[in-house]
């Protein structure tokens, strides 16, 4: 009987230690999911801040403002303006048959 006694309390003292090292483990888990979805809420606030500063940034008068600002540029006149003519594939073959016979 004694053994017995003995085998039984062993059981129950390696159930307890099993269910305080699950307990445990629980609990760690929890933490770690909750710093993720913590983390998880940051970022996506972040990426929103980042858009509506991307929108604000994106708008055509600061687009023109930064590059008349840093990259000189300017808007175009019909003085600055220089139109180029294409000549058609009939008129560039005539000009290569012209040139192939001077030669």
């Amino acid at each position: 009987m004694g053994r017995l006694n003995f085998l039984l309390l062993l059981a129950v003292l390696a159930s307890a230690l099993y269910l305080v090292q699950t307990q445990y483990e629980s609990r760690r888990l929890y933490v770690e999911l909750e710093k993720a979805a913590a983390q998880s809420r940051k970022i996506e606030t972040e990426s929103e801040r980042l858009q509506v500063e991307k929108r604000a940034e994106a708008t055509p008068l600061k687009i023109e403002k930064l590059a008349r600002d840093r990259l000189q540029m300017r808007t175009t006149t019909p003085a600055i303006t220089e139109y180029v003519k294409y000549k058609s594939a009939a008129d560039v073959a005539a000009a290569a048959s012209q040139r192939a016979q001077h030669e």
